[in-house]
Parts: C-alpha cells; sequence; structure tokens
C-alpha cells in the first residue's frame, strides 16, 4: 500500500533528509509531511480548539477552572481528538492493506509499506507534541509524564529506522544554494559517524498500526475524567463509560497487547536465528494496488541482521509497557469502584430517611449536603 493520505512532498523530504541520514530515519523523508502535520494540528486543537469549543459548551465550569487545571482540560480534549483519529486511521490500514496481511515474519520485522508508514508518522507528530507541552509544563505534569513522552517518541519513531540507502526522490534542493550548502555539510558528518554507527533497516514497521491501538480505550479514560471536571462524579454516564473504560483497556491492552507481544518476540527471534537470508523485492513481488518502483516492501530491508541493542530496547520497553498496563488496570478498577462505593454515616440517635444528596451550588460551585428529613427516636 501506497502512502494513502498524500504523497511524499518533496521539498520537506529534501530539507529532513540530511537529518535523517545522519540518524539513519531512512523512512522518515517520505512521513515527514505527516509527522508536521500532525503537530501543527495538534497544537492547533490545543491553543484555540479546545478553549473556543469549551468555553460554548461548558461556559461556567470551564471558566471556573484555574490555569493549570485549564491547561490539563486542553490536553485532555487533544488526547481524546488524537485517540479517535489515530484509531480510524489504524483499523482502517488493518483492513486495507493487502500486502500488510500478507507479511510472514520477514515482512512483520523487516517490511514497510506507505499505510505503516502513515500511522508512524502521525502517531509521532502527536508525540512530538507531546513532548513539547510535557517539557514546557513539566511542573504541571510532572517528570513521569516527559519520560512517557520521550519513550513514546523513541518508540515509535524506530518504524522510521531503515539501511543506508538512496531515497527515490526528486528534491528542488540543487536550485538552492544554502540548502545545497548544508546538505553537502551534514552528508561529510554523516560520512565520519559511518564507522561509529551500525547500519539499521526499518524494525517492526508492521506493528506500528497494532500497537498503536492501545490507544481504543483512551476516549473512554478522556471522559471519565472530563466527568469528574463536570460535577458528574458517582453519575450513571461515569458507571456505564467506566464499564466501557475498563472493558476496553482488559480487552485491547492486556489481552490484545499481550498477544501481539508475544508475536513480535516470536518474530525477532526468527530474525535473530536466520539473519542475512533476505530477498531483495522487486516490482514483480509487489501487488497491483502497489506497483510504484520504489514501493517493495523489504526496499528498506539493508543486511538483514537485527543489532542487539535494537532488539532488546524494543523488547525491554514492551515488557516495562504490558507491566505498566497490568499495574494500571488493578488501579483504575479501585478507582472506579471508589467513585460507586457508597458512604456509610451513622449517627447517635439519629436516623435519616433518605440520604444525603450531593448538589452544586451555582454561583461558587463547592459542594453542599442537604439532608431533607431527620426522625428523632424519642423516649416514650
Amino acid at each position: 500500500m501506497l502512502d494513502p493520505f498524500l504523497a511524499p512532498i518533496p521539498i520537506l523530504s529534501a530539507l529532513s533528509a540530511p537529518v535523517a541520514r545522519i540518524l539513519h530515519l531512512t523512512t522518515l523523508p517520505l512521513h515527514i509531511h505527516e509527522v508536521l502535520i500532525a503537530f501543527t494540528f495538534y497544537n492547533l486543537v490545543n491553543s484555540y480548539g479546545s478553549p473556543y469549543i469549551s468555553t460554548r459548551l461548558f461556559p461556567r465550569e470551564y471558566g471556573s477552572l484555574s490555569a493549570k487545571t485549564r491547561l490539563n482540560w486542553d490536553v485532555h480534549v487533544v488526547s481524546f481528538v488524537q485517540s479517535c483519529i489515530i484509531n480510524f486511521l489504524a483499523l482502517w490500514v488493518m483492513w486495507r492493506d493487502e500486502e500488510r496481511r500478507s507479511m510472514d515474519w520477514r515482512g512483520r520485522v523487516y517490511g514497510y509499506t506507505g499505510g505503516d508508514g502513515m500511522i508512524q508518522g502521525f502517531a509521532a507528530g502527536y508525540f512530538l507534541w507531546d513532548l513539547c507541552i510535557s517539557v514546557m509544563h513539566v511542573d504541571v505534569f510532572g517528570w513521569g509524564m516527559l519520560a512517557h513522552a520521550v519513550s513514546a517518541l523513541v518508540v515509535f519513531s524506530l518504524g522510521f529506522v531503515g539501511g543506508l540507502v538512496t531515497l527515490c526522490l526528486d528534491p528542488p534542493h540543487a536550485r538552492i544554494p544554502l540548502v545545497t550548502q548544508s546538505f553537502a555539510l551534514l552528508s561529510q558528518i554523516h560520512a565520519l559517524w559511518l564507522t561509529s554507527l551500525p547500519e539499521q533497516r526499518p524494525f517492526v514497521n508492521f506493528y506500528a498500526p497494532t500497537f498503536i491501538l492501545y490507544e481504543l480505550s483512551s476516549p473512554f479514560l478522556n471522559i471519565h475524567w472530563f466527568c469528574d471536571k463536570l460535577h458528574l462524579t458517582g453519575s450513571r454516564v461515569q458507571l456505564y463509560n467506566g464499564l466501557v473504560l475498563l472493558a476496553t483497556f482488559f480487552s485491547c491492552r492486556l489481552v490484545w497487547g499481550t498477544y501481539q507481544s508475544l508475536r513480535v518476540y516470536q518474530d525477532v527471534w526468527a530474525a535473530i536465528q536466520t539473519p542475512g537470508v533476505l530477498p531483495i523485492l522487486t516490482n514483480s513481488t509487489t501487488t497491483a494496488a502497489s506497483a510504484d518502483p520504489h514501493s517493495g516492501i523489504l526496499r528498506f530491508q539493508g543486511d538483514g541482521v537485527i543489532p542487539v541493542w535494537l532488539a532488546c530496547t524494543y523488547l525491554g520497553s514492551n515488557i516495562v509497557l504490558n507491566t505498566l498496563n497490568f499495574y494500571w488496570f488493578g488501579k483504575m478498577i479501585e478507582a472506579v469502584k471508589k467513585r460507586f462505593r457508597p458512604v456509610q454515616r451513622e449517627k447517635e440517635g439519629v436516623q435519616t430517611e433518605e440520604s444525603a444528596k450531593v448538589m452544586m451550588n451555582g454561583s461558587a460551585h463547592t459542594v453542599v449536603n442537604v439532608e431533607k428529613t431527620e426522625v428523632r427516636r424519642r423516649k416514650g
């Protein structure tokens, strides 16, 4: 499958090529436009979209938030929008990409398709935005969120890693002297690094849509957070959403995620056991839907050898994330139960006919406990 969103933009591909060469991110120039589009879009949603929509849908609640809570609100809006978009795109690619479905372990480890690259690009753009927000507001989100943003960006950038091949583009930088000089300088720097940097190739690009489906639970997690801020704690809306949240988290992270992690381990182990046996695909090995001369699944395969550090980094990160998913699931169960656990109150000599109700004071947004009727027992 070719990139179903947009073809690579030559000027952006040319400008990003020197940096991509230095970092061995061979396929990044093919999707740099999607990284930048996603980064710009989510920044606009955070800065303008969320404040505009929130002040009109929830003028009282949003207007009363502190600056830090309002920032957190806007970030949750971006997370909600991103998770809905990337889930839809990932499911669509998994359904429509015939080349992806036909891959064996070689394709799943070393292969590349435009659809998987698109998912990689949009995900990287979001995590790049998330990293910037976490750095600028580390006092609000903490060092844990910053570490998560760094890890997510690094992991989703591994799919851009590739061998030392020439990108089949026709960049217009030859007509721009400054860019040409910069390109030549960076190429020289890159040549000096060749002896110290290991040759690499696309690594588990196939699994980008697979593991991004962890985000299927994110919309419901954000709704759960919004319920607390909209004074819907303990409501039926939060209850039903909480049940769906637990179901999706358990299904897509614990069941689906663990199963796909085992498949990754099997594929990587097979690649380590049988290095250097990959054929170079030609046009005759591509499907009719992807017969472009530069669209071979394994065109960025390199030498077919996985560096030990690369396998350990990816698989180790995967183990850590899966362990955290099980830990978070237990915490989520406790959090949902806590919001619906009845409060037992006993007062000496007093029996309430009706449970205390929680009301919101519209002007001050404070919680007021109202007891309607008290029946006092009197000794005869």
